[in-house]
């Protein structure tokens, strides 16, 4: 375990270093995931302009509800941005070095590179939770529901996404497997209850996307449920070793670039 935390120290070292020499490309990054996120204000106030609610959600549990799925998307994208590089690494022949090394291989692709520029998308979600909250005054045990399903929803999302770009080893010409994931993650953004119940029980019980945002935010908006978070607890333990399994299974079906 020490020895990978050395490994982790230095990835997380390496990765600051490469984008303090490239500061205008980090700058320009942030400031793009700024934009992104003004554009999602900016919805969200046009749509509230005209109606009060929607599905039962007014405009700050709305924003809380968007909001926190920044901030899941945005750890994620932190902490294991090198996920994304997976087909890359299995197109150029990568994997193959990926593999011989004396280190876990999912713990490799899945950390070696952090994206530090998402720490913008990150703060404005913390802060627009914080402004939205201003007046309901949530409890205790709601806030530390919300971050046991903020914790969980990372978790859940690191699982799909892995197990989402490991299928680059079998497809290996599918490009922008990420803008699939984007697209599953994005329908979290909006409330469960818009959504044909067919629909919302793929999106809960196949797909955890209601566990990315919705759940978490009903913490803080609505009355706080332990089972609920009792619920996120298993399904993150599920999800984690689901992708665990798909990897070592997919590895051992790797044809690899030398063979």
């Amino acid at each position: 375990m020490r020895h990978y935390w050395r490994i982790y120290r230095t990835f997380f070292k390496s990765s600051f270093a490469r984008e303090l020499q490239f500061r205008v490309n980090f700058i320009a990054k942030m400031l793009q995931n700024t934009v992104w996120f003004g554009f999602f204000l900016v919805v969200l106030f046009v749509v509230y302009a005209n109606v009060k609610t929607i599905a039962g959600w007014d405009r700050r549990e709305a924003q809380i509800l968007g909001a926190t799925l920044y901030i899941v998307s945005s750890l994620n994208n932190l902490l294991a941005a090198s996920l994304l590089e997976i087909p890359n690494h299995v197109r150029q022949g990568t994997l193959d070095f990926i593999l011989t090394k004396p280190v876990d291989s999912q713990f490799w692709v899945s950390v070696r590179k952090f994206n530090f520029a998402e720490v913008g998308s990150l703060l404005g979600g913390i802060v627009l939770v914080s402004v939205s909250l201003i007046g309901i005054h949530p409890s205790f045990t709601q806030f530390a529901l919300y971050v046991v399903g903020i914790v969980c929803a990372v978790v859940n999302l690191y699982g799909f996404q892995l197990m989402l770009m490991t299928t680059g080893i079998y497809f290996i010409r599918v490009d922008n497997l990420w803008v699939l994931g984007e697209t599953m993650t994005g329908l979290g953004r909006y409330p469960m209850d818009i959504y044909p119940t067919g629909l919302r029980y793929l999106l809960t019980f196949i797909l955890p996307v209601a566990f990315f945002a919705y759940f978490p935010a009903l913490q803080l908006v609505r009355q706080p449920s332990f089972l609920v978070a009792g619920e996120a607890i298993l399904l993150a333990i599920v999800f984690f070793f689901l992708s665990r399994i798909w990897w070592r299974y997919s590895m051992k079906h790797y044809a690899s670039a030398s063979s």
